[in-house]
């Protein structure tokens, strides 16, 4: 029998009050892979401001007990990151998440946010499966994409990566689970 995963909300991010942890989180060495690593405060500050603007994009901190544990962004992949690089369908959704660099890692963590993410975006009955494009040298995430019930497509070319386009049904999702 696995753990009963920790119990996360969710709170929309405050460009401005919370842009100073963000510019921890994606700065780090560890977080390489959001290609943030020479951002300034104000980079952050902006970036995330951008995304607060955006009707097709929004950007959430994943809280435990209260306290900021992860950052998830959800997209509209018809009309950002994957614009014209594939044929999207009704009801997909994209989504990105970073975990903070720690020293005292918790075993399953990570696992538990990305279900978290999943469970999340999931809850919206129009959202019918979720697109990701991770880099392709990003193993890691390729292995929690997969045990959330991710299937890879196909590489693709984007201007700043060559991602893995992957996607993950309702189905696929509920299956990976509980299984």
């Amino acid at each position: 029998m696995t753990s009963t995963p920790p119990a996360f909300t969710f709170r929309p991010v405050d460009p401005l009050t919370d842009a100073e942890l963000l510019h921890s989180w994606v700065t780090h060495p560890k977080a390489a892979f959001w290609m943030m690593q020479d951002a300034r405060l104000e980079d952050v500050e902006r970036a995330y401001m951008e995304i607060a603007a955006d009707e097709h994009h929004d950007a959430l901190l994943g809280l435990l007990g209260g306290t900021p544990a992860f950052l998830m962004e959800k997209y509209d992949p018809a009309h950002r990151e994957l614009a014209g690089l594939y044929e999207p369908r009704s009801g997909d959704v994209g989504m990105h998440f970073l975990t903070p660099a720690t020293d005292t890692p918790v075993h399953g963590f990570t696992r538990a946010v990305i279900t978290a993410v999943m469970f999340r975006l999931f809850e919206d009955p129009s959202v019918q499966r979720v697109v990701v494009e991770p880099d392709v040298r990003n193993t890691a995430v390729h292995a929690l994409n997969a045990a959330v019930g991710f299937v890879p497509e196909r590489e693709i070319d984007k201007p700043e990566k060559r991602a893995l386009l992957s996607f993950c049904t309702r189905e696929q999702f509920e299956k990976a689970v509980t299984a």
